[in-house]
């Protein structure tokens, strides 16, 4: 008994930035080829090391904005000055090839899959810093300049607030520990009787089986 292929699940990963949630998100692909890590497509520049449909859709601002305007993303936002938002189509292909789909995604972005015609298979994950020393800390060491430091901590701030909106919430004390949880996670909700594809079938079966033997 396996999850049909439009029960895949959209697992969202939300945290502060800093917090581990990019990191994670590639562990669980790792962990399970059957998991895709979601592309987004976004207007800013590709940076040296990035590919096209690997890492980003890169789009122009007068294409993204053609796109939100005929409704081909699931959600979008404004980030930092550039836009950023995930294709409805990309998501369609892979729950079609019986793929889960795991969204390093802020509150903002989560907010909007889980009001969306995909609800039913979203999960979402909120991860915690252990302390906003920490947070503080993980922050400085990608040399930020001091104002975008302060930007980033407030923003940090804005984003912990919304810990209630989210499924399950983790506090990332140790990488190997937090991920160990969200893997347990996962299999739980693969299990749920709602994804089970054929358990109807296999219940009637043993209803019969009964029936034609002890009745």
């Amino acid at each position: 008994m396996y999850k049909k292929p439009q029960d895949g699940l959209l697992i969202i990963l939300s945290s502060p930035s800093g917090a581990g949630k990019s990191t994670l998100a590639k562990q669980l692909a790792k962990w399970d080829s059957s998991i895709r890590v979601s592309i987004s497509a976004t207007t800013r520049p590709a940076r040296d090391n990035e590919q096209e449909g690997k890492d980003y859709f890169f789009l122009t601002e007068e294409k993204f904005k053609n796109k939100i305007n005929n409704r081909e993303f699931l959600e979008y936002a404004t980030v930092f000055g550039n836009l950023y938002g995930t294709p409805v189509n990309y998501i369609e292909q892979c729950l079609r090839n019986n793929h889960d789909i795991v969204f390093d995604i802020d509150w903002q972005g989560g907010s909007q899959i889980k009001n969306s015609k995909f609800k039913e298979n979203v999960i979402s994950i909120f991860i915690l810093p252990p302390s906003i020393k920490a947070l503080d800390e993980r922050l400085r060491r990608r040399g930020d300049s001091h104002a975008m430091m302060s930007r980033r901590m407030q923003d940090c701030y804005e984003e912990i607030k919304h810990w209630k909106d989210y499924d399950y919430v983790l506090v990332n004390n140790q990488l190997d520990e937090v991920f160990s949880q969200i893997a347990k996670i996962v299999i739980a909700e693969r299990l749920k009787r709602k994804r089970m594809c054929g358990l109807s079938d296999f219940v009637e079966k043993l209803k019969k089986e009964f029936e034609s033997n002890y009745r």
